[in-house]
């Protein structure tokens, strides 16, 4: 319990403070700025990972979980499980952010600025470019995962974030949007972040050292 328990809290922090930023950012006129949220995501990520990595391996992200499954590095038993707790931490904070921000149409929702197929493929590459980072830090034990890790997405989040919203992260596009009914581009969050981590792990078993 205490594994599920870290990925719901985690999850809940990433979504929170990273789609509130977002939304604080709408609702004060762009006081926080696009590389401003580009950096708070980076930085939760990084805390959440420093806080809860020892506890369930800071997945936050099913995409995650799936790729760790993938590649051997995660029980397949527990993999509902995560997700579950991921999604329940990630719901629990759109919905918090629903009741402090109650007229915010999107609550910070990843919304495609261009066609379906463009954010579709940044998002499969950002998810694969993610991917590996993580499968090699971990594989090397590194001190210094959760400062790579977070480095990864404030970066991905910060050239690509205006196109696509740079999600990654299924927990993280699906609070959202079931919060703030905005189901139409959905599917591309929960495909692509999956498929580009799922691919990362191929590459990771030829790559890796």
């Amino acid at each position: 319990m205490k594994k599920y328990i870290a990925e719901a809290i985690g999850t809940f922090a990433i979504v929170f403070c990273g789609t509130g930023a977002i939304i604080i950012n709408q609702e004060t006129n762009g006081t926080i700025t696009h590389p401003g949220i580009a950096i708070v995501f980076g930085l939760i990520v990084m805390a959440m990972i420093y806080a809860f990595g020892n506890v369930s391996g800071a997945h936050f992200n099913p995409a995650v979980s799936i790729a760790f499954t993938l590649a051997n590095k995660f029980n397949v038993r527990q993999l509902i499980p995560y997700i579950i707790s991921q999604l329940s931490g990630a719901i629990l904070a759109s919905v918090l952010l629903r009741y402090l921000f109650p007229l915010n149409k999107l609550l910070g929702a990843t919304i495609p600025a261009g066609s379906d197929m463009q954010s579709f493929i940044l998002e499969g590459v950002l998810s694969f470019l993610l991917m590996l980072v993580i499968l090699h830090v971990v594989h090397k034990e590194t001190t210094l995962a959760g400062l790579a890790i977070g480095s990864v997405i404030l970066l991905e989040a910060m050239f690509a974030g205006p196109i696509c919203g740079a999600s990654m992260n299924p927990a993280r596009s699906i609070a959202p949007a079931f919060i703030s009914f905005h189901f139409e581009h959905l599917w591309i969050y929960i495909v692509a972040p999956v498929s580009g981590a799922m691919l990362a792990v191929v590459a990771w078993n030829f790559s890796k050292v």
